[in-house]
Order: structure tokens, then sequence, then C-alpha cells
């Protein structure tokens, strides 16, 4: 009972003290010491203890992610320091009008998700060309995270062909293909697009309708009117990025990032190398964005990984995934609120499928559809305040706070998420 008192306390505190915006570095650890000391998890000693399940964690994440977030990083200070996505935005507004900002985006991260960029890079590589959209557009900055977080974890990152890990995690423990119930998927992204966008354009206008207005601040970057290169130069990294991943993805999964960053990198340098305003300040810059936007997110795994040594979670899990009722619907709880706890959606995937998987294709579950529903239950409540992609596209890359930028991020991300499950489940049981 006290552990699960120490790992739901523990989640809540963590939640609370990332709204209020105090530093991961120590409120992850602190929050996870709290549930390691309810949990009688040893600080130092035995084979499983706080600090090494902690540092193991965030070691790890570290280890799988340095070259993609140091590479991402780069590629979006680059196309910002040439004055790369200045000309790609000015651009699109030109053919689009300025009220298109955020389909711009929305369609960006959209675009680079599908083709199998990971969700952290993309926020990396579109945020400047965001930022610039939303500056001519004069929309309220505090709603770019939603933007690209729309455009990325919701209708693209969990549907049907996508080749990001929360569509592929299912097919080794269920036996599926990525297009696994396609038409149902279809249905579902159409809709979670359609009522996340009206819903973000709402947000938006009630906030530009309230007196809000694209704010400058000390660091935006400011390249001259006739510095900006042709709008081609900015878009054709972009699509190296974007062909070079797709094209390595199947063999060298997420080690295709590291040569589609690569060329993107090289892209910008080579056909932008007149246009640098001080390529030695955006190497800084992007070196040490990186390492703070890498450095919250793991922060936020060695928590996740000490709730995971806990007695209370496995208890959790068990209780999860043996619910009662409709094997869908139980699924659904399941892989959602194991993902809310280790604010992962891939984490809640992985734990929950292999206990899930064999129990209900046993009692007749049709894999394509349990596929589906464990992909979208996935991204909705592991996006959560404490998730990492969120932390590190709110505070290492947009620079906002929690307080401002969070509620928005929520809306689109979680509730327009769930509105897609409910809608899943309904179209499986009843169509």
């Amino acid at each position: 009972m006290l552990s699960m008192i120490g790992l739901i306390g523990g989640l809540v505190l963590l939640i609370i003290l990332t709204l209020r915006g105090m530093n991961l570095f120590i409120s992850a650890p602190l929050c996870a010491l709290l549930v390691a000391l309810s949990s009688q998890v040893p600080i130092f000693q035995g084979d499983i203890n706080f600090v090494n399940a902690y540092m193991n964690g965030f070691a790890s994440f570290v280890a799988s992610w340095f070259f993609m977030f140091l590479l991402g990083s780069m590629f979006g200070k680059f196309m910002e320091d040439t004055g790369a996505a200045d000309s790609v935005s000015r651009w699109i507004i030109g053919k689009l009008g300025r009220q298109q900002a955020v389909l711009a985006v929305v369609l960006a991260c959209a675009i680079l998700t599908y083709g199998g960029v990971s969700v952290f890079v993309v926020a990396f590589s579109v945020y400047p060309m965001a930022l610039s959209l939303f500056k001519d557009a004069n929309l309220p900055r505090r709603f770019i995270p939603a933007a690209l977080a729309f455009g990325s974890v919701t209708f693209t990152m969990t549907s049907a062909g996508s080749p990001e890990i929360q569509n592929w995690i299912p097919i080794q423990y269920l036996g599926t293909s990525p297009y696994a119930a396609w038409e149902v998927s279809i249905v579902v992204a159409v809709l979670m697009a359609a009522i996340g966008y009206w819903w973000l354009k709402k947000l938006i206008t009630r906030a530009v309708n309230n007196g809000e207005s694209f704010e400058v601040r000390k660091g935006d970057p400011e390249v001259p009117e006739r510095d900006l290169p042709h709008p081609l130069s900015g878009l054709f990294p972009l699509i190296v990025v974007l062909s070079l991943s797709f094209m390595f993805h199947q063999d060298l999964k997420q080690n295709a990032l590291i040569i589609a960053l690569s060329g993107g990198v090289l892209a910008i340098a080579v056909i932008n190398r007149k246009h640098f305003q001080n390529i030695s300040r955006a190497i800084s810059e992007a070196s040490t964005g990186a390492l703070v936007a890498i450095g919250n997110t793991a922060a936020v795994v060695g928590f996740g990984s000490i709730a995971k040594v806990t007695p209370a979670f496995q208890e959790a899990v068990v209780a999860m995934t043996s619910l009662p009722g409709n094997e869908l619907v139980g699924a659904a709880v399941a892989v959602s609120v194991i993902a809310g706890l280790t604010g992962s959606a891939s984490g809640g995937q992985a734990i929950a499928l292999p206990e899930i998987g064999p129990h209900y294709l046993e009692a007749g579950v049709n894999p394509d559809q349990l596929h589906r529903i464990v992909a979208i239950a996935s991204g909705a409540l592991d996006s959560l305040p404490h998730n990492g992609y969120v932390v590190t596209t709110i505070r290492a890359i947009c620079n906002e706070t929690h307080q401002a930028a969070y509620w928005s991020v929520a809306a689109v991300t979680v509730v327009v998420p769930l509105i897609g499950l409910a809608t899943a489940i309904g179209l499986f049981i009843f169509w």
C-alpha cells in the first residue's frame, strides 16, 4: 500500500513541479527518490538500487539518442542562422496567406513524422520555421509547442503505415503489419486531424481576440531581409532528411536518422554557405541546446526507470492487463495508464504487450484491431506534463513555460487522441 501511495504521490509531485517550472535535473531525481523510499528500494546497495536504476535509465537514453539530438539541433540552428527558415516561412505566407501559418507548421511536422523522422528531431527541425511563421502572422508564440506536437504525435505517429516506433512495437508481439486495420485508422486519423486543428485554431483565435500577439524576445534570430536565400534552399534540406530517413529506415531503424540528419546538415551548409551569419555561434548554441534537451528528457526517463522497479508498478501492470469486460477496452486502458505512469508511449506498449498480447490473442481478439488500439492508446496519456517529448519541446526547444504552453498541448495531444481512441473502439465493436 505504501509503495502505491509513493508511486502515485511521486508522479503527481513530478507533474506539479514540472507545471511550476522547477528544474527537471532536480525535481525528477527527488520525485524518483520519494518513489524509491516508499517502496524500500535501497539507495546504494543491492543489485537493484536507486542510484543504479535511475542512472541506467538516464544514461541509456543519452546513449541511444545523443547523436540524433545533436544533429537535429544543428539542423534547426543552421536553418535559423542562414535565414533558410525565414525564407521558407515567408514563401508559405505569400502563397497561403497569414491565416494559414498554423496549418503550415502542422503539415510540415506531419510530413516529416510520417516520413520516419523522430518526433524529437521534427521539433528541432521545424521550430525555426514555426517561429518565423508565427512572427510574420503575429500569433502568440506560446502556441508553437502545441502546433509542433499536434503535427507530430497525434494523427501521424500512431496511424497505419507510420514508420514511427509506436506503430511498429505491436508487430513483434501480435504478428501484424504496419498497416494493421488501415480502414479504421484512416477514419480516426482524419477525425483527429480535423478536431485537433479546429481546436488549436480556436484557442489561438481566442488568445488573439484577447489582445495576445507575437512577443519578440532577446536571443531570437535576426536575419536581414537582403540575406535571405531562396526558399528552395530551405526546402531541399528537409527533403534530404525525409528521403534518407525513408530509404534507410527499414534496415537501420533508429540509426537511419543519423544518416538522414547528417545529410540534411551537410545540405544546408553547402547550399547556404554564403548566408551564414555566424556559423561558430550556431554550432555552439546547437550543442548546448542539444545537451539541455536530452538531459531534461533523460531526467524524466530516469524517474520512469525507478517507477518500473517498484512493487506498486508491477501490481498496477497486473491489474491493468487483467481488466474484465471487452478486450479492446481493457487493452486501451492498460496501455494508456502504463504509458501515463512511465511518460512514454513506447514504454507503455513494451510493458503491456507481453502481458495482454498472448492473453487477448488466445481469447480470439482480432490482432489487427488490437494492434491499432494499442498504438492509438499509447499516444494519449503519455503526453502528460512529465513526458520527455513534451518537456523537450516546451522548454528546451521553444523556451516556453509549462504554465503558458502546456494546456494547449494537452488539448491536442491528450484529449484529441482519447477521442480518436474511443472512436476506434466504437468502430471495431459496432462496425
